[in-house]
């Protein structure tokens, strides 16, 4: 399987910097499965080609294979070594890491230029045809040249899945590289190893940024991982979308449309119509994340201040980035605030807030440091309305292989009457009264994915 990469970009041989890989050098990779061997087909000035082939080793190659997915005639008689799938892309994952990365200390700044780029892929296999390659890159903005292989046209093989691909576009080589990495193997619809836990961390960085809001994100998260449904789960939930703020005019979505809607995107909508339907004047975000919440919040006049909490640096940052704070205007400007801090402290500057909202936030800490929580929310900013969401743990039964909790980070996951336990009691230590509700399609027996309690503070 082969991989080229050329540029006009000026000068061309710019690339070299970008893919750390020196135009005078052949190098070769053990990838684990084979060797991947890297050149330049050509090195100029006004045009630059680096091409990357993979040759796989057979032996090693079923020595890999996972034998209860494979009869033992397919293991050797197949079309693995000659595609570009996932092997290609955990050979660029090895060989091209900087430059997926957005790593270039020599010329740093050629990380953030969109240059002109082509692609040549030999052989993509495609389930679906010629409609899928174009349907996952073009809405990228890739030109797309898609020619068909004819295996054996004596033997009638004339028509199969796999294609010849070139594609076009200008963009950062970074961002295309990570398209490659997750689509290839999508359009494949198979992986060569066991998918787990740490391909859905694996999608969603290389699908930062561009995955959540390509119209066919739904299938590509499937095809990636195997169309494992918990893992499907786990990745759709937490895709962020990138698409634009929401105007507060938008016209109501109909059931069908709320029926596609992700688990995630129904709980921030249903914490935010809990919000709204309070007097509430300012609000807290604890635990904000990449700022979806606040981007809901903000387009809504009834909150004259709002303020956005975060343990971690980098989501306040992708927040500040997907808010466009600095594009703002200056009114929203005002209202809105992010600030860095964790709800495992007093902090004067939670204080004085008409409602919070923490969302799938108890369970990233420890059941034992709860209750600084409890005193730091309900006691020292003591909002008159608090909402407060979790998975439901009862409905993991739903899928057959979950195996854990639904994240990884997660300490705990409560049953429908635990989290009700924990909630009465704080709402009476702390002079609150309790309501809950699910959220999700319930299922009759486990109930609904998510579930929510609203505190409301008694005068």
């Amino acid at each position: 399987m082969l991989l080229k990469i050329s540029t006009t970009h000026t000068p061309a041989t710019d690339l070299g910097y970008l893919l750390h890989k020196h135009p005078d050098r052949a190098q070769v990779f053990d990838v684990g499965f084979g060797d991947a061997h890297v050149f330049y087909t050509e090195a100029n000035d006004m045009r630059t080609t680096a091409a990357m082939l993979l040759d796989v080793d057979p032996v090693r190659l079923v020595r890999s294979l996972d034998p209860k997915h494979s009869a033992p005639l397919h293991q050797y008689v197949n079309d693995r070594p000659y595609v570009s799938s996932s092997f290609m892309s955990v050979a660029m994952g090895r060989v091209f890491s900087t430059a997926i990365s957005g790593i270039c200390k020599m010329r740093p700044e050629l990380v953030e230029t969109a240059i002109p780029l082509e692609f040549s892929v030999d052989v993509v296999s495609a389930r679906g045809g010629e409609g899928a390659i174009r349907g996952f890159f073009e809405p990228l903005g890739y030109t797309v040249e898609v020619q068909g292989v004819v295996l054996d046209s004596e033997l009638g093989w004339e028509h199969s899945s796999h294609y010849h691909l070139s594609l076009s576009h200008t963009l950062r080589l970074s961002d295309a590289l990570s398209h490659l990495f997750v689509l290839l193997p999508a359009l494949d619809d198979s992986k060569h190893y066991y998918v787990a836990d740490d391909e859905v961390e694996k999608l969603l960085r290389h699908g930062e940024g561009w995955l959540s809001a390509h119209p066919q994100h739904e299938e590509i998260t499937r095809r990636y991982l195997e169309r494992r449904r918990v893992l499907v789960f786990k990745a759709l939930d937490r895709l962020v979308s990138e698409d634009e703020e929401r105007d507060s005019e938008a016209p109501a979505v109909t059931p069908a449309e709320e029926r596609r809607k992700s688990l995630h995107d129904q709980r921030l909508d249903r914490v935010l119509e809990i919000l709204v339907s309070s007097p509430a004047r300012s609000v807290l975000d604890l635990g904000c994340g990449e700022g979806k919440l606040l981007r809901r919040l903000v387009t809504k006049s009834q909150f004259q201040r709002i303020l956005g909490l975060d343990v971690s640096h980098k989501s306040l940052e992708i927040a500040s980035r997907r808010l466009r704070l600095n594009e703002m205007s200056n009114e929203r400007q005002d209202r809105l605030q992010l600030v860095h801090g964790s709800l495992l402290y007093r902090d004067k500057r939670l204080e004085g807030f008409d409602a919070a909202a923490l969302v799938e936030v108890i369970e990233h800490l420890d059941e034992a440091r709860l209750s600084t929580l409890e005193r730091n929310v309900f006691e020292f900013s003591r909002p008159g309305t608090v909402v407060v969401t979790t998975p439901n743990v009862e409905y993991n039964a739903v899928f057959a292989d979950m195996e854990g909790f639904r994240h990884s980070d997660h300490r705990f996951e409560w049953t429908r009457a635990e989290f009700e336990s924990w909630a009465k009691r704080v709402a009476t230590f702390y002079g609150y009264s309790v309501e809950f509700e699910g959220i999700g399609e319930p299922h009759e027996e486990f109930g609904a994915p998510s579930q929510a309690a609203v505190f409301r503070r008694d005068v």
